[in-house]
């Protein structure tokens, strides 16, 4: 889903795929001058690519496995977020170390490492017997998945150049945006046809497959300036257990309340941690972050809009797989089924938008995409517990897939708009660590809204509440969006702005 780190493992990327993020279309595209465009075959993108399609399945993957794994492992309410939050938060934290690790050593590997420990994260959670062994698997995937994300976006940068280069980034965001969605259709498939564990099994025979494939198709890439620069690792552990602990925080209110000690020790640790996180940076002679970038203000605001918006959408869909399964009685695989028009609606209206986006700019289409999705969420806020998915929950979701597909698509090109050629890799990975760390929050501030998600009249009282609060959050990120700069970034001439924002 990132497009980390490129700056500095390939030739610069042509001018559109840099200004259209991962949403480029290669009937535009002039190939490199500086490279030859060599044909390669379409091997190593589909080796990369299929290891990016279980790192995004896997955020929503688990969702309608959730009541199985609890009536298994004995789980409580709380615990159901943190097999999403513990996933997230590990990738979303470790993504920027990633992406610096990538661009420093071997991509390669790098890339194999990353996909070991997702593996062997996979294999532990298949066979995890306790809640906290299968929370501590989730943990290891996602530390897996921010090194393997960055490294894989690394390759295909390096591998291919001119419109081979502007289809891949094109495959790439197409997996982006479908595959939070397609996670809980295959996650429905898997948890019918044999049980919740085979929704972490699945990863083992592909991960190996995948490996394989890298050894014999990937070439070696010496590591560059590795004695050069040092990693910043006091800066990624003060970033990780800062953000485990605000969602901890978060999470605790369910139980102990907003103003209960125990919240705001938590609270007041998580700013501890958060705030030494951005001392740290101002010190390090490499900083996963250069206090400079948090001047760009296109690439700050486009990020926070991100954030909300993935906490938004992951948020929703980990309550509506709850609501359908304990409410309306789907199955597992009627569940995810019930997912797809949430699915195709982000798909189709994503790719209107990329054709939209040179007529519109940016900046209107979130706006008009925030207004969509704020309507879906409070449609889906009025259902009660005599629903039918038809006249309920289905517009909804259509409302919702028809605003946030358009936001994907220009977030991305929006947050990239002032960024110099040379920081695209770092604004990148902001831009994704903003989507991943969104997702954390969110499911964390929607169960804690919710309240008690494992009765049938608690489910439904707390979706109401939830949606409801994704609409004013939606509403909320206005703000942000009136803050991206006015200028459309996709008329942007060569190597606009060198992020000192607006």
């Amino acid at each position: 889903m990132s497009h980390s780190h490129h700056s500095t493992t390939a030739s610069p990327p042509d001018e559109h795929a840099k200004h259209h993020g991962h949403h480029s279309h290669p009937h535009h595209d002039a190939p490199d001058h500086d490279v030859p465009a060599v044909r390669r075959p379409w091997t190593v993108l589909a080796l990369m690519l299929a290891a990016q399609v279980m790192v995004v399945l896997d955020v929503s993957v688990v969702n309608v496995a959730l009541p199985s794994i609890a009536t298994d492992l004995r789980l409580s309410s709380t615990n159901y977020q943190w097999l999403i939050s513990a996933y997230v938060l590990l990738s979303g934290g470790f993504l920027l170390l990633g992406g610096r690790v990538a661009d420093l050593f071997d991509r390669r590997r790098v890339f194999l490492s990353g996909l070991t420990l997702f593996t062997a994260g996979s294999l532990t959670a298949g066979f995890a017997d306790t809640a906290l062994t299968l929370i501590a698997a989730r943990g290891a995937q996602g530390a897996g998945a921010a090194l393997l994300t960055p490294a894989a976006m690394s390759i295909v940068m390096a591998t291919y150049s001119g419109r081979q280069r502007a289809t891949a980034l094109a495959m790439w965001g197409t997996v982006a945006s479908m595959g939070i969605a397609a996670g809980v259709l295959f996650g429905g498939i898997l948890t019918t046809a044999f049980d919740w564990r085979a929704v972490f099994f699945i990863n083992v025979p592909i991960g190996v497959a995948v490996a394989a494939g890298v050894l014999a198709k990937v070439r070696f890439a010496p590591t560059r300036a590795a004695g050069r620069r040092q990693l910043d690792l006091s800066g990624a552990a003060l970033l990780v257990t800062g953000l485990l602990t605000l969602v901890y925080a978060v999470e605790s209110t369910t139980s102990h309340g907003w103003t209960a000690p125990h919240t705001l020790v938590a609270v007041g640790l998580a700013t501890m941690l958060l705030t030494g996180f951005i001392l740290n940076e101002r010190k390090v002679d490499s900083p996963i972050v250069p206090p400079s970038t948090w001047r760009i203000r296109s690439l700050v605001s486009a990020s926070t809009v991100m954030a909300g918006v993935t906490g938004a959408v992951v948020g929703a869909i980990f309550l509506s797989s709850l609501y359908l399964q304990q409410v309306l009685g789907s199955s597992a695989l009627v569940t995810g089924l019930q997912f797809l028009p949430l699915a195709a609606f982000i798909t189709l209206s994503a790719a209107v938008a990329s054709k939209a986006l040179p007529h519109l700019g940016a900046k209107k289409l979130i706006t008009v995409g925030l207004l969509i999705a704020t309507a879906g969420a409070l449609v889906l806020s009025f259902v009660d517990s005599d629903p039918s998915y038809l006249s309920d929950v289905l517009p909804g979701f259509a409302l919702l897939g028809l605003g946030v597909g358009p936001m994907f698509v220009a977030i991305s090109v929006a947050a990239m708009s002032d960024v110099a050629s040379e920081q695209s890799g770092l604004a990148s990975g902001l831009l994704m660590t903003g989507h991943e760390i969104g997702a954390a929050l969110g499911v964390a501030a929607l169960t804690a809204v919710a309240g008690d998600l494992t009765t049938r009249a608690g489910i439904t009282a707390g979706s109401q509440d939830a949606f409801l609060a994704v609409a004013v959050g939606l509403l909320a990120l206005l703000v942000p969006t009136f803050l991206l700069p006015a200028h459309d970034p996709t008329q942007a001439p060569s190597g606009h702005g060198h992020g000192h924002g607006h």
